[in-house]
């Protein structure tokens, strides 16, 4: 690590210890993480580290959790509703959620404060509160254990993360551009699609991958509200670390890791491309 020449001693001392410190908090979040990737190779049905794979013998590694993960009914049935539900949530959300953001950014919005307050607050209460007014109020309306009541739920859940990112997009706009389009006739329609669409699509598309994300690995909502039929991903997991403890929890966890670390890299990507839009760098 290189100083200016102007540092003196406690400063460099002070800048290791930032760099040391900063590496022990990034260990100490991935290392839980990290360690279920050789954990998933166990050939034995254990969720620890066997002998054979402490001396790397490559008879104590084997992919029968992977496997498993794939073929079984249970957890096939379990990927189709994850990811139904998944993408249906994560169109009605955005679809929401953008227009609630490009709503509340017009400064002649009154109520402005109240309306976001209202808006975010499936993110502040707590989930086991919303699960269980979900749970009361789907039933009266015959939505729980069903397909319709648990997109809905999850719909609700991920609208806030799309707002918030959709709002941080739209924090730059230039609204003059919008009454410029309306001005020379365009339809509203057009003006949405031509000129504030393509500003805000990182913002739409990264508050789309939190929506998906808070979706794919739900699991308080699906504990009230899903039936036999609506069973995810989450919820079998759930099941197999209190019914029967099996590695194949390890392999799904570590296809979730990957799942997560590509979205992440992807909104990476769509936080960049935004920046240099909004500054005009391409």
């Amino acid at each position: 690590m290189s100083f200016p020449k102007y540092y003196t001693l406690p400063q460099k001392l002070g800048m290791y210890g930032l760099k040391l410190v900063a590496w022990a908090v990034l260990a100490f979040l991935m290392i839980p993480i990290l360690v279920i990737i050789p954990l998933s190779f166990n050939v034995e049905p254990y969720f620890s580290f066997t002998p054979g794979m402490m001396a790397l013998d490559p008879d104590a590694y084997s992919l029968k959790w992977y496997t498993e993960f794939i073929t079984d009914d249970k957890w096939q049935l379990a990927i189709r509703n994850s990811f139904f539900i998944g993408l249906c949530a994560t169109v009605i959300a955005t679809v929401l959620g953008t227009l609630a953001a490009i709503g509340l950014s017009n400064p002649v919005m009154p109520f402005q404060r109240l309306i976001m307050a209202m808006l975010l607050s499936p993110m502040i209460v707590p989930l086991i509160i919303t699960a269980a007014g979900m749970y009361f109020f789907y039933t009266k309306l015959g939505l729980s254990g069903s397909y319709l009541g648990v997109i809905i739920a999850h719909a609700a859940l991920g609208t806030p993360f799309v707002i918030i990112t959709v709002n941080a997009a739209l924090a730059g706009f230039d609204f003059s551009l919008m009454r410029a389009s309306m001005g020379l006739g365009a339809t509203p329609t057009y003006t949405f699609f031509k000129i504030i669409m393509p500003l805000i699509r990182p913002g739409v598309i990264s508050g789309a991958l939190f929506a998906f994300v808070t979706s794919f690995d739900e699991v308080v909502v699906i504990l009230f509200l899903a039936g036999p039929e609506q069973r995810t991903i989450p919820r079998e997991m759930f099941s197999g670390l209190r019914e029967q403890i099996s590695p194949t929890i390890l392999a799904v966890a570590v296809l979730l890791v990957a799942l997560s670390a590509m979205m992440l890299f992807t909104l990476e990507y769509l936080r960049a491309r935004g920046e240099r839009i909004r500054t005009g760098s391409y």
